[in-house]
């Protein structure tokens, strides 16, 4: 006894800290992007790895580089059901089956130590097969009719014992401390506890009539040299399971001097150890096999204290219990995690840690000189010091065809014709009045006849050519980053000045993966795009057309550049451009906000290179 109450209270100690531990929360994942305020004001949007928060936020001090360590997330509790083989280890041989259920509820309070409370119900039945006598006398009270004092009537013990418990349990597993793997599928563990428990062992000592059976040793066949041997024993089971009734009627002797409820319900402190091994079926389910055995202070669990008065041993009955349990995770994925039994610990860092190998190599070089580097230059092959656009294409102001630096009057009049150096042809005819002039200048414009600069709605100058910003993605995603707000607003601001206006939205991914699967994935880049400025900023859907090339429009000039070319690009529509249909084939790609459903078969390069998944 004083070791089991030594054993609660160390349990109790090194459970203390730990249930006091603080569980911060991950940020939220999924949800609409938020709005971007008029101001343009974005810093206070925090871009991590789990998708946009709010800049303050404690749980994204991790992500943003401000804490030393991730935080524990909020994560599931589990419910389990168990059934399984029950039987004791005592006295008396123990008979198969005997059976047991449990029901557990689970809480990880960390990677590799979580507690359990669990319930227990089992039957356990046993019969020996060699005689008992003198071992019988010292309770009369139960055993009236057996032993010496009974012209030694001998008895073979047959018993049935119900138990019940419920105990608080440590279980410490490691099978999820991996270092070359996301997850795994396998999870073996230890567990120890205490608890209490009651337990109600029958015997069955009388015949249909009441009266002690007699005669059992010679009914049974048994001898010394029957009992020897494993089939005489068993030979010896079958007579007496044909001379007992079956009806287990008399209650064991019950140990003195424990607590019981009312006298009669006997109740022990008991100790539990043992193994396990769990296999995940689904994030929300396992399965797994244990075995049990359970200790107590009580050595009537078989309803014999000992064989003879000469083997009178002092060792308490021992109780086993080989199970299956069913084990399912309670609450929403949205918000919560699995067990963190089931959780890698190192996963946040090796994350990280994948996220910077892959970030492309800055390659500054610009071989043209033109202030614009060979990454985004459009026109790497300009001449030196000439006068070149945000995109590295030589400037043309006048729009006459020829670039500024060949053209001899970069601003000739609109519309007016020019010669070969770019220097206006003077018409040969009466000078223009003020009006034709305005006329000529809204026909350069693109504005319709009729329509002046300051009536309500402006028209729409299709035939300019607009500068439209684009945006990047992060490997194998198409959700729309929040950095990129602005660039989308400046789009949206275009398009809301002119309200006819038509843009083509057009995406695009890097050259790894099959084409398949980039096409897949350019279309849901640009469809995300849509869907961000019509949600956002209320651009009505016709207004936007949706086109998608995949690998086949690289920038940069060569394969290395995958983050330039994992893109969206925005251009004034054009006449003959029409929407595209979703194409053929599995899903592509993963959206922080959405399920990830990608599938997508092994691609194969010219070169035989393998192409990681993400483009």
């Amino acid at each position: 006894m004083k070791k089991v109450l030594s054993a609660i209270l160390l349990l109790g100690w090194a459970m203390s800290p730990v249930m006091g531990q603080n569980q911060d929360s991950l940020p939220v994942q999924g949800g609409q992007v938020p709005p971007v305020p008029s101001s343009f004001q974005t810093d206070t949007l925090v871009r991590t790895t789990s998708g946009i928060g709010i800049a303050g936020d404690s749980s994204l001090a991790w992500n943003t580089g401000k804490a030393k360590y991730p935080p524990k997330p909020k994560h599931m509790w589990e419910l389990g059901l168990g059934v399984g083989h029950y039987f004791i280890g005592g006295d008396v041989d123990p008979r198969v089956p005997g059976f047991g259920f449990n029901l557990h509820v689970r809480r990880a309070l960390h990677y590799a130590f979580s507690f359990r409370f669990d319930l227990f119900y089992g039957v356990a039945y046993g019969l020996e097969p060699q005689p008992y006598s003198d071992a019988l006398d010292n309770e009369q009270d139960v055993f009236q009719g057996y032993g010496t004092n009974a012209g030694g009537n001998e008895w073979f013990p047959a018993y049935r014992t119900q138990y019940f418990s419920g105990s608080l349990q440590g279980i410490l597993n490691i099978g999820n401390i991996l270092f070359h793997k996301d997850h795994n599928v396998w999870n073996w563990y230890m567990f120890g506890g205490i608890g209490l428990d009651h337990n109600k062992t029958d015997l069955d000592l009388r015949n249909a009539q009441g009266n002690p059976y007699t005669g059992l040793v010679a009914g049974s066949g048994f001898s010394v040299s029957e009992f020897d041997t494993r089939a005489g024993r068993s030979r010896i089971k079958t007579k007496l399971k044909n001379l007992y009734d079956g009806d287990y009627e008399t209650p064991a002797y019950k140990q003195k001097g424990v607590f019981r409820l009312g006298d009669e319900t006997n109740v022990h402190v008991l100790f539990t150890a043992g193994v396990g091994l769990a296999r995940k079926l689904s994030k929300r389910v396992n399965l797994a096999f244990e075995h049990q055995i359970i200790l107590t202070d009580n050595d009537y669990l078989d309803g014999i204290h000992w064989r003879s008065n000469l083997d009178q041993t002092t060792e308490n009955d021992v109780q086993h219990y080989s199970h299956f349990r069913l084990a399912i995770n309670l609450g929403s994925f949205k918000n919560r995690k699995e067990p963190l039994y089931w959780l890698n610990p190192l996963d946040a860092v090796m994350t990280d840690i994948a996220e910077l190998k892959q970030r492309p190599i800055f390659d500054p070089t610009d071989k043209d000189e033109d202030g614009v580097i060979d990454l985004l230059d459009q026109d790497d092959e300009t001449p030196p010091n000439a006068p070149v656009d945000t995109r590295g294409v030589a400037l043309d102001s006048d729009g006459d065809g020829i670039p500024d630096y060949k053209d001899a009057e970069p601003y000739s009049p609109p519309g007016v014709a020019v010669d070969e150096r770019g220097v206006s042809i003077t018409p040969q005819h009466a000078g223009l009045t003020e009006e034709q002039v305005r006329d000529l200048i809204d026909q350069r414009m693109g504005i319709p006849s009729g329509v002046k600069d300051g009536e309500a709605g402006k028209a729409i100058l299709n035939n300019i050519d607009w500068f439209l910003p684009m945006i990047h993605f992060n490997l194998d995603e198409y959700c729309v980053l929040e950095r990129y707000a602005p660039q989308l607003a400046a789009v949206a601001h275009v398009m809301r000045t002119y309200p006819s206006m038509k843009v083509t939205v057009h995406g695009h991914t890097d050259i790894r993966h099959t084409n398949a699967y980039n096409n897949r994935l350019s279309y849901n880049r640009a469809m995300e795009a849509i869907t961000y400025l019509v949600d956002v900023y209320g651009i009505q859907r016709d207004r936007l057309v949706l086109m998608y090339g995949g690998e086949d429009q690289p920038l940069g000039g060569h394969m290395l550049n995958h983050m330039i070319n994992r893109r969206v690009e925005f251009r004034v529509h054009q006449a003959g451009e029409e929407d595209m249909p979703q194409p053929p084939g599995p899903n592509a790609g993963y959206c922080f906000r959405k399920k990830a459903t990608k599938s997508a078969p092994p691609a194969k390069t010219p070169e035989k290179q393998e192409k990681k998944s993400g483009f």
